[in-house]
């Protein structure tokens, strides 16, 4: 992971205090400090200032990954501003990935980004076990649509077959890292999407259908910006970069059983690539 890079008005004393106690450190136009507000008169805007402190705090390790912040309001009297100001501080820290805001639920300190390892035995939930995180996966939509000739082409049927279409989210520790469809051949897995609503995972839904092992044979990764509704999907600031991933697996025997097409939200996924 790339160490982030202090902000241009990086304190270390702001960095190893909490907000009480570095609030207090933001001059007013003559000089003097009073705790508790921000003041201008120096050059530099009150939500730069707030925003460059909640910035140090985060890379000074004093706002943990999952914390969440105090709300607007509270965030507001404690900095002596008005909430418009505090929203433009958080707004920036969310543009850099630094935080996020839940919708009905309040802004907090992003994950640190995970390792992903992508080869020839891709497994969501093993992966973020590795990284000590609890994997979750729900159901977005299952419907069955006609494969069209470049799905056809993945799957190795003819197009027009019947395939079930699979919407997923996938969660660490309760935060979204990525969704994304999924697409099997029918009938052979006309059970998969109630299996995968049982059980969360990919792995135990293939087995409930008769696949007790499955590898990666093809991975495309690239990248572009988020669109509105996928930002709001993985809870990231419209505009965040994200992953795209597309894949292949087979079955023991070769046969094509699953494409797949998955956003990952790349302020919280770092993809390995491994031979």
């Amino acid at each position: 992971m790339t160490k982030p890079v202090p902000p241009k008005n990086f304190s270390p004393q702001a960095a190893t205090g909490d907000f009480a106690a570095a609030e207090g450190r933001f001059p007013r136009g003559d000089g003097s400090a009073v705790d508790g507000a921000v003041f201008r008169g120096d050059g530099i805007a009150a939500w730069r200032k707030i925003a460059d402190l909640v910035e140090a705090e985060i890379i000074g390790g004093m706002l943990a990954p999952g914390t969440q912040l105090p709300t607007e309001a509270a965030l507001a009297a404690r900095f002596g501003v008005n909430r418009h100001t505090v929203r433009r501080a958080l707004g920036e820290l969310a543009g850099k990935g630094l935080v996020r805001t839940a919708q009905g639920r309040g802004t907090f300190v992003e994950l640190s980004r995970l390792a992903y390892p992508i080869g020839e035995r891709t497994r969501f939930s093993q992966n973020m076990a590795q990284e000590g995180r609890e994997p979750g996966g729900i159901v977005l939509e299952a419907v069955e649509i006609e494969a069209d000739p470049r799905l056809a082409g993945l799957l190795a049927i003819t197009p027009g077959s019947p395939v079930l279409k699979l919407l997923t989210m996938r969660s660490a520790d309760g935060v979204p890292i990525a969704f994304g469809n999924s697409f099997l051949p029918l009938p052979r897995f006309a059970g998969f999407a109630d299996a995968y609503r049982r059980f969360g995972a990919v792995t135990p839904a293939l087995a409930a259908c008769g696949v007790d092992d499955y590898k990666r044979v093809s991975t495309r990764v690239g990248a572009r910006f988020a669109s509105p509704d996928e930002a709001a999907r993985l809870d990231i600031a419209a505009g965040r970069p994200v992953l795209t991933v597309e894949g292949v697996n087979i079955d023991a025997d070769g046969v094509p059983i699953q494409a797949i097409f998955s956003l990952f939200a790349a302020d919280r996924t770092e993809i390995v690539v491994q031979s």
